[in-house]
């Protein structure tokens, strides 16, 4: 006779049969076990790299420079002591590329690839909204560089330009709006004027050579620089910022420094470190004008010192932060914005836009 009993299945288990299936059943059972505590051990590791690569992402890598990207122009003069000291060092903080084109700089820098960034004001405002917030201003780094040049006698401002061709860089930012403000500041409509875009400064001012009858808006440095090109001794210059002061609509703000909010919070220290370099840097430039034109040669944003020295004064080149730089921003947002909400990103930016809103007093 066999001893044994039915299992749930309804097949017949002799004891022997009994422990050899408990055996199977509990070595399943450690099986089961071993996964479950190696796939827990999976999503540790896997969690841990995830953090560490967002670490990774938003904080310099110790030893690294900080990346910084500037555009040809005053925003590159205004840090071109802070370059040298930085060339110098056995080991930099920092290092820095000069670009041409702001969209190129901006997109540089969403990617990650430029870590402070210096950029047109109203672009500041636009990648704010576009990052939902990720971006903040550290400071503003100049104000107004726009002038009107040219050679006819019979223009001498913006109430002038009617029935005329204008031709300019910077669609989509400061240079456009600024001069769409004063257009209509000055009773003119949009079709009143005729403009006509180019990619670099440089290529409005080889209109100007060609053609000193030409009417062009440009930034300094490049104004004096078509003037001294031009040879046309009659080649006016007319200060746009006088213009705007005039229409009595706040400070012009043309340039701005952005850090990333999550980069700045990971990396007090090293923003604090350019900040304080990039304000001595744009004070030595405005003290010491002939040898920043020296600089402005040798890292090539202008061909000849002569020229550079005379431009320096005119470049408004500037370092304004805290309370100071929010104050200023702010009302130069709201100009635009009554002007055209898309140029800001729609709608002017939280308080968390400005980095550091409580910081240190502005010491210019």
């Amino acid at each position: 006779m066999r001893y044994g009993w039915f299992c749930q299945g309804g097949c017949f288990l002799t004891f022997k049969k009994r422990a050899s299936t408990m055996n199977c059943l509990k070595k399943k059972r450690n099986k089961n076990r071993e996964v479950i505590i190696m796939k827990k051990r999976m999503i540790s590791v896997w969690q841990a790299t995830f953090c560490m690569a967002l670490l990774l992402g938003n904080a310099a890598v110790a030893g690294e420079a900080g990346r910084v990207g500037s555009l040809k122009g005053p925003t590159s003069m205004g840090l071109l002591s802070f370059m040298e000291k930085e060339k110098e060092a056995e080991e930099p903080n920092f290092k820095f590329e000069m670009m041409t084109a702001a969209d190129e700089l901006s997109a540089k820098f969403i990617k990650g690839e430029i870590d402070f960034a210096l950029i047109p004001a109203n672009m500041a405002s636009i990648l704010y909204h576009k990052t939902e917030g990720n971006v903040q201003v550290a400071d503003i780094n100049t104000l107004g560089v726009l002038y009107l040049v040219t050679g006819r006698e019979d223009i001498r401002s913006v109430a002038d330009l009617q029935g005329n061709t204008v031709y300019m860089t910077g669609k989509g930012q400061t240079p456009e709006y600024v001069l769409r403000y004063l257009l209509e500041a000055n009773g003119l409509a949009e079709e009143d004027v005729t403009v006509e875009f180019k990619s670099e400064a440089t290529e409005v001012v080889s209109v100007l050579a060609q053609e000193p009858s030409a009417i062009a808006v440009l930034p300094q440095p490049f104004a004096t620089v078509a003037c001294a090109k031009s040879g046309n001794k009659n080649m006016v210059l007319s200060d746009l910022t006088k213009e705007w002061d005039a229409v009595g609509t706040g400070t012009l703000v043309t340039g701005v420094t952005v850090v990333k909010k999550d980069f700045a919070q990971a990396n007090p220290e090293l923003v604090e470190q350019f900040l304080e370099a990039h304000e001595a840097s744009a004070a030595f430039v405005n003290e010491n004008p002939a040898e920043t034109a020296r600089l402005t040669v040798s890292y090539g944003i202008m061909e000849q010192a002569e020229a550079a020295e005379m431009a320096i004064p005119k470049c408004n080149i500037t370092y304004l932060d805290g309370k100071d730089m929010q104050e200023a921003l702010t009302g130069y947002l709201q100009v635009l914005m009554e002007q055209n909400p898309d140029s800001i990103g729609g709608t002017i930016p939280g308080e968390d836009f400005y980095y550091n809103e409580n910081g240190k007093e502005n010491k210019n």
